[in-house]
């Protein structure tokens, strides 16, 4: 995972997922800590970006601690902490690399969303990354995290796709131009980039490469118990339905 393509990414960030739909992806991940967890208090975040899902989470009663190797993600997040704690609404973030951070205490729930995972592309960084949930979750935790879903991945493969948004300053236009590598598992998702300034007319132009895996429930389950974790559930990203060659996104539920 490189910490240079998140440095531009951030300051677009907001804009460019403002539809996303973050209070219906923390009711997903509650009723899935109500389902599994119950009474669970205690939420790491890992790969927390803008700190979108944990305002939310902390909305709904957790004690949530974000951790983001991005220090411009973790600038925008802690901009929103005056306004949230007016509302006695009090994530924390912090700086670490989700391979190696160690903050020293467990939580009753470990979540890593928005394809976190799939950004550990290699065998070393994605086992990194489940030992640190597993150090950081209390004794029967819960771990929750989704990823690009390898049947659906090969079954409708990756294409070129165009996505246009503007806000009051700028205009955005994004060319996704993916590459597949099947032996590595891996899409390299090549990122043009055209960004107007709407009072000057001025035009950036970006370019990105993000890295992203692909994974497998058999891969999973055995990368999970080497480190004493299973899985308790595989659903589609949203939805209780089990995943299939038409699902790109799959939630895995995992236990300590």
């Amino acid at each position: 995972m490189n910490n240079k393509v998140f440095g531009r990414y951030a300051d677009y960030y907001n804009l460019l997922y403002k539809d996303k739909d973050y209070a219906g992806e923390a009711q997903y991940i509650h009723d899935l800590i109500q389902k599994h967890c119950l009474g669970a208090k205690t939420i790491l975040n890992l790969g927390c970006g803008t700190g979108n899902h944990d305002f939310e989470l902390a909305c709904l009663g957790y004690d949530i601690t974000g951790v983001d190797m991005s220090q411009k993600m973790l600038d925008v997040a802690n901009s929103r902490l005056t306004s949230a704690n007016s509302m006695n609404i009090q994530p924390s973030f912090c700086k670490g690399d989700i391979r190696n951070v160690r903050l020293g205490k467990t939580f009753d729930v470990v979540i890593s969303l928005f394809h976190v995972m799939s950004y550990q592309i290699t065998n070393d960084d994605l086992m990194a990354a489940i030992s640190t949930a597993k150090e950081h979750l209390s004794l029967d935790g819960l771990l929750v995290f989704d990823c690009w879903y390898g049947p659906g991945v090969l079954t409708d493969l990756p294409a070129v796709r165009v996505k246009r948004l503007e806000d009051e300053q700028i205009r955005f236009v994004r060319i996704a131009e993916p590459v597949i590598h099947p032996n590595e598992n891996v899409v390299d998702v090549n990122y043009q980039i055209l960004i107007t300034d709407k009072l000057t007319g001025s035009v950036e132009q970006l370019q990105e490469t993000h890295r992203m895996r692909y994974l497998f429930v058999p891969e999973l389950e055995f990368l999970l118990k080497d480190v004493g974790l299973n899985i308790v559930s595989v659903a589609e990203w949203m939805t209780d339905k089990t995943p299939d060659i038409g699902s790109w996104g799959a939630c895995f539920v995992v236990k300590r």
